[in-house]
């Protein structure tokens, strides 16, 4: 993956080169213009703004204005959105994190050093308490439970780098965490009754911190969009500025990266905030369901 060797860094593509890239590429083909274009004004090959418009390589500043320049997007803000997401990846890219050290995180390994430069996550979860709210013994239930682990030594490494992860939600410059829950995720005992009384617990502490927003989803809300399962909106800079939605799905997690598709999940999520309790009666219903235990 992506930052586990900086001299690999030219040859790899990152999910936020590929986010990038796409946007050039909508813009030149938005004017109309072919790759020898781009290759002109920026005095490079063909193949070297393919790979551009691919997510393969770092892009520089430089570069990157002489294309907006050319393909006439003059709008300054939206300028400094691909300059900032430029900067994020090309950290991203020479980056050697601590997540380089846990072959455990297996696929989640991207999304894990996404996590670390995001500035928000807004997450739906229908089934399950989001990772960075987990209790050590609620990630090890999961990880018991879901039969996918042929080697039951790794489980406590796994564990242990969740637990690390959580402490992005500290610090000077903490995530922002807007996480919208189904009640059923705090219904189903997972672990058992103890871990699951623990579990709740946690999360009633974790709503104490300003940079955290809770919210559920009740039962009596019926039918909504997002049924079909959990996914997370990652922001880098403001919410809406070049977003990419990370799925999780049964066998693969899925980057979905575009424009259109990250719009309709923001909606898909808007809806869900709009459907769920406000965090002061989510709150009481997460006390509610603790003192049923």
């Amino acid at each position: 993956m992506a930052g586990t060797n900086p001299d690999r860094g030219a040859s790899l593509s990152t999910v936020l080169g590929r986010r990038l890239g796409g946007e050039l590429l909508r813009m030149r083909a938005g004017r109309g213009l072919r790759q020898s274009a781009a290759a002109k004004v920026l005095t490079a090959s063909v193949a070297k703004v393919a790979k551009m418009e691919r997510g393969q390589v770092p892009m520089r500043d430089p570069d990157i204005r002489a294309l907006c320049h050319l393909y006439e997007q003059h709008d300054e803000e939206a300028i400094g959105r691909l300059l900032e997401l430029a900067e994020v990846d090309r950290e991203r890219r020479k980056a050697k994190g601590w997540w380089d050290h846990h072959p455990e995180l297996s696929s989640l390994t991207e999304y894990v050093a996404l996590e670390a430069v995001a500035t928000q996550i807004q997450t739906w979860q229908p089934a399950v308490v989001p990772g960075l709210l987990q209790t050590p013994a609620y990630t090890r239930a999961l990880a018991l439970g879901s039969g996918s682990w042929t080697d039951l030594e790794r489980i406590e490494p796994f564990v242990e780098a969740r637990m690390a992860r959580q402490e992005r939600l500290q610090g000077e410059h903490p995530l922002g965490l807007w996480a919208v829950l189904h009640e059923c995720a705090l219904r189903q005992f997972v672990g058992g009754q103890s871990v699951m009384k623990e579990q709740l617990s946690h999360l009633l502490d974790m709503t104490k911190h300003p940079n955290l927003r809770l919210q559920l989803v009740p039962y009596s809300a019926g039918a909504h969009p997002a049924m079909g399962g959990s996914f997370n909106i990652i922001s880098f800079a403001e919410p809406g500025s070049l977003d990419v939605v990370y799925m999780d799905t049964t066998l693969t997690p899925l980057w979905l990266e575009n424009e259109p598709d990250t719009a309709r999940h923001t909606e898909f999520f808007k809806v869900l905030a709009d459907l769920a309790l406000s965090p002061r009666d989510s709150v009481e219903l997460v006390e509610a369901i603790h003192k049923e235990l």
